[in-house]
């Protein structure tokens, strides 16, 4: 099932949602992960917003809000430069401490 994930006022369509909890430095850290798809028309906008790595995360099916960081990435294509071109991006974002 399809998630909405909201992360600094930018909407995803995410799939293959899971949201859990670490444990670190005596405290229960949410962690969150999702798939969703960037294409080469938003690709730019996706981009520069990963690299903040400073992130309100909201889940409204979830009424879940929180602050995170990246703790794992990955894409399927580097190159979405390519008129058409859509990559498959995989994100996990832990709670700040």
């Amino acid at each position: 099932m399809d998630r909405t994930i909201i992360i600094n006022d930018m909407t995803f369509k995410a799939s293959n949602v899971v949201i859990n909890s670490i444990a670190k430095n005596d405290r229960e850290l949410i962690r969150i992960s999702f798939d969703f798809k960037v294409t080469h028309e938003t690709y730019h906008d996706v981009t520069v917003l990963l690299y903040e790595n400073d992130f309100t995360v909201k889940v409204p099916e979830e009424n879940l809000t929180f602050h995170a960081v990246i703790s794992n990435y990955a894409t399927s294509i580097t190159n979405l430069y390519e008129e058409g071109a859509v990559g498959d991006f995989k994100l996990e974002l832990t709670e700040k401490e």
